[in-house]
């Protein structure tokens, strides 16, 4: 199986308080995005294409290791895998989409998800169990029920799919639909989506305080026991 990666990257660095593209964003020193194209490419990816702000298209180029692909973003996430899948070689077979602002994933994710789609999947996603009460409220804020958790998950990326059922999933979309992740994208055309384990290290990081606690994490210089 060959397995090429997109990298959506084309957010912007506004909730973290930055003044530059939030995947260019330092992390001990590297970008957001560098780290996330060496998690990919250590788990076992072939190749890599980074969507980006068009505006900023050279930053990302001078800062991304040779090889990698950059492209446009568009003016949603939907429309920038769109662009992403685009540019994807013509020897991939699988491809998995992840968020650049989720330094930190380990290579073992990544494995974990390829490894689901050599077996036959055609689509997979990361996940986590559910660990707080999780309620429904009513327009007024009032609780109205308690939502059981058992069967709840909280989805990561990398998500992976075969490549021809991505291809076909995104063809059958709707021009103006805005989903908020690609397996929903397949979902919606009837694709069933298998799950393997995530892990606490692939949070995003959204907010200065994400920032923060992944610098504590590297600073430790353990990976198996995150701070968050």
């Amino acid at each position: 199986m060959h397995a090429a990666a997109i990298v959506a990257a084309a957010g912007s660095g506004s909730r973290l308080g930055a003044d530059l593209p939030k995947a260019l964003v330092p992390l001990a020193g590297r970008p957001l995005v560098c780290r996330a194209v060496d998690a990919l490419l250590d788990g076992g990816v072939a190749e890599v294409v980074v969507v980006v702000p068009p505006a900023q298209r050279a930053e990302f180029e001078a800062a991304l290791p040779a090889g990698v692909v950059v492209v446009d973003g568009g003016a949603t996430r939907t429309a920038s895998v769109r662009a992403g899948l685009a540019a994807v070689g013509p020897a991939a077979t699988a491809v998995l989409v992840h968020d650049a602002a989720r330094p930190l994933t380990p290579p073992a994710v990544i494995a974990r998800v390829l490894d689901a789609l050599a077996a036959g999947a055609p689509a997979v996603v990361p996940v986590l169990p559910v660990v707080d009460t999780t309620v429904l409220v009513d327009a007024d804020g009032l609780v109205t029920d308690t939502v059981p958790r058992a069967p709840l998950r909280r989805v990561q990326t990398p998500q992976g799919f075969d490549r021809a059922t991505l291809e076909a999933a995104y063809a059958g979309l709707e021009a103006d639909a805005e989903l908020t992740d690609d397996a929903a994208v397949v979902r919606r055309a009837g694709v069933p989506v298998a799950t393997v384990a995530g892990d606490d290290l692939c949070a995003k990081v959204t907010v200065a305080h994400d920032l923060t606690l992944a610098e504590l994490v590297l600073r430790a210089g353990d990976a198996r026991e995150p701070v968050w």
